[in-house]
């Protein structure tokens, strides 16, 4: 889709009106800068990283949250086998490895930084690379995971942004929209964060349902 850049910056907010506000928050799991919230954008984080149904994979996290494991403490406290028997209803292949990987990951998160990932914040100096870096010390957390917490959590740790994982950048691509997460911002306002988390939120569930048609629609909207 060839398109100038006036048309472009129509087309995202289009998309950033229609498409919700951010990843996590259309799947009716806040963004919020306290410890139990950013403890669930982790666990979703790691959930969604070995899913192949994302939506799926945000009910599960939901059903955790729901049977009161909301914080790292509590998670690490709950029973693998009570864990991997709620998993198992989203997803049969892999429910006893992520349910112990989820307790691994709670507990050092608990032990290290007393659950609160703003203290692993502090302890990088906001810097993105030793954040990243910190968080891949925790069992069971890889890059990939931290790209899928990073995409939600930049519009609260804003020296994270610009910052647009994998399916986002395949739809923005597709789409016309650039190929880089500086692309992006540069579309929605450099100062923008929140949009640009919803942008990108909005550009992932594109790729991940397939709604190229639907989305395409909104460019002359």
């Amino acid at each position: 889709m060839a398109a100038q850049i006036p048309d472009r910056r129509r087309f995202v907010r289009q998309l950033v009106r229609h498409g919700g506000r951010g990843f996590a928050e259309e799947y009716g799991l806040p963004v919020l800068n306290n410890p139990a919230n950013l403890y669930q954008l982790l666990s979703l984080a790691q959930i969604l990283r070995g899913s192949a149904d994302h939506r799926r994979a945000t009910a599960a996290a939901r059903a955790l949250r729901d049977r009161g494991w909301n914080t790292a403490a509590r998670m690490a406290a709950s029973p693998d086998g009570e864990r991997a028997a709620v998993l198992r209803a989203y997803d049969q292949r892999a429910a006893g490895t992520l349910a112990r990987r989820l307790g691994a990951t709670a507990a050092a998160l608990a032990e290290r930084y007393g659950g609160d990932p703003r203290r692993l914040r502090t302890a990088a100096r906001r810097d993105p690379a030793a954040e990243r870096a910190l968080l891949r010390e925790l069992p069971g957390v890889d890059d990939g995971v931290v790209d899928l917490f990073f995409r939600d959590v930049q519009v609260l740790w804003p020296e994270i942004g610009p910052f647009a994982d994998r399916n986002a950048l395949t739809a923005a691509r597709r789409l016309g929209l650039g190929s880089s997460a500086q692309d992006l911002a540069d579309l929605t306002g450099r100062r923008e964060s929140e949009k640009l988390a919803w942008l990108v939120g909005a550009l992932a569930r594109i790729e991940l349902d397939g709604s190229y048609a639907q989305a395409r629609q909104l460019a002359t909207a």
